[in-house]
């Protein structure tokens, strides 16, 4: 009789890998495998996010063959159960999420059951079930695009959320896929403590978590994993890099509005230490925040402390996840264009936490981490969660 199941989930955002079709693709894919034949998990979830990447009416195409060649690949060959959620709807622009789950589920894994949101029970999961669509009328699983008043001043973007409910070992867990919005400009991120885009994210996942934990359905521990597009807490953090240091607002000559900041060294030649612009963010001591994998920069992430009353999550000992260089000779670099910060994230209810820390042996530690922390993944670094599920016996 098993005992435990071994899970694996990762929560990756993959616009890189259809912004620059097949340069990252291959070595991307065999970072996933290298992590799965390390951890040899049972159950895997996949979320992803920006499917398509930003071009999506013209790469949306390659997304069909993307997850083919996952699930036809020699490394899943012995998950013998696989569930796919894709939606690649662009032209339904009310209900566009650009968000893929899927879910692969290992031939010695018995009675895993997924939930039918229309018929309220499990059912057994069998075969390979693929749902690539705008998943309307698609009984597995939840989708939702957020409203439009979340974002209100800005482009409406391909963000939201997507949920399926499982029972593994009889434990019943929803995976929730998470997509949040982003800082449109570094300067406006700088305005205020938290930031205005800060306050959109925090109300967004306030609306996630209310939705999921609602009476439609009995709730169920949870595990809220994508790309949450928390940032540093950005003023706090630029008035920690500039303590010894002149700083300057540069604005446009017509309106009163800043174009950059600068801050320079007071003797030094005056070197330029940070420079922000709407979409730059250069420090000139980039090292600090891969240093002790950013430790020191861990007190400005704050956005998820908001969510203490019902959110956990392991300790972060990985850099921050974004924004990483495209490049594929620079792995390990950070783009100029926004500040680093840890975007993609792995969050779970407190009964959640409580059961995978209900393991008995020790030897089955709990991991979580980044995926191809030292090859070229895109601009976001996959972040994963390895956990053991105890048999839930009662």
């Amino acid at each position: 009789m098993q005992t435990h199941a071994d899970v694996l989930l990762v929560t990756a955002n993959v616009g890189s890998l259809f912004d620059n079709v097949g340069e990252i693709q291959n070595e991307w894919l065999q970072e996933l495998y290298k992590t799965i034949r390390s951890y040899k998990p049972q159950f895997i979830a996949l979320h992803l996010q920006e499917v398509g990447g930003k071009d999506y009416m013209v790469n949306m195409g390659h997304a069909e063959k993307f997850f083919g060649s996952i699930e036809s690949s020699e490394e899943m060959k012995d998950f013998d159960r696989v569930c796919i959620y894709v939606d690649n709807q662009f032209q339904a622009e009310d209900s566009f999420t650009a968000l893929g789950s899927i879910y692969f589920i290992h031939k010695t894994l018995k009675n895993i059951c997924q939930y039918d949101f229309n018929v309220k029970d499990f059912k057994a999961v069998s075969g390979k079930n693929k749902y690539v669509g705008s998943l309307n009328g698609v009984t597995t699983v939840e989708k939702e695009k957020f409203p439009k008043n979340f974002w209100p001043d800005f482009k409406w973007s391909r963000k939201g959320f997507m949920r399926t409910r499982w029972i593994i070992h009889n434990q019943g867990l929803d995976l929730v896929n998470v997509h949040l919005f982003h800082d449109a400009s570094n300067l406006i991120a700088c305005n205020s403590s938290p930031s205005i885009y800060s306050a959109n994210r925090k109300n967004a996942l306030r609306y996630v978590i209310n939705r999921i934990s609602d009476s439609r359905y009995t709730p169920l521990p949870f595990f809220l994993f994508g790309d949450f597009n928390f940032r540093l807490d950005t003023l706090s953090l630029v008035q920690h890099l500039s303590t010894s240091a002149d700083v300057q607002t540069v604005k446009k000559d017509s309106s009163n509005e800043v174009e950059k900041i600068i801050c320079e060294e007071k003797d030094n030649d005056h070197q330029v230490l940070l420079q922000i612009e709407e979409k730059i963010f250069v420090y000139v001591h980039q090292a600090v925040f891969r240093e002790d994998n950013g430790k020191a920069l861990l007190k400005y992430d704050k956005e998820v402390t908001a969510f203490h009353d019902v959110i956990r999550e392991e300790e972060i000992k990985f850099p921050p996840s974004y924004p990483y260089s495209e490049e594929y000779t620079k792995p390990t670099q950070y783009m100029n264009t926004r500040c680093p910060a840890w975007c993609d994230r792995i969050l779970m209810s407190h009964t959640t936490q409580e059961y995978i820390h209900n393991s008995d042996d020790d030897e089955k530690s709990i991991v979580y981490n980044t995926v191809g922390p030292n090859v070229c993944m895109g601009d976001h670094k996959p972040v994963f969660l390895f956990f053991a599920l105890k048999t839930n016996d009662h």
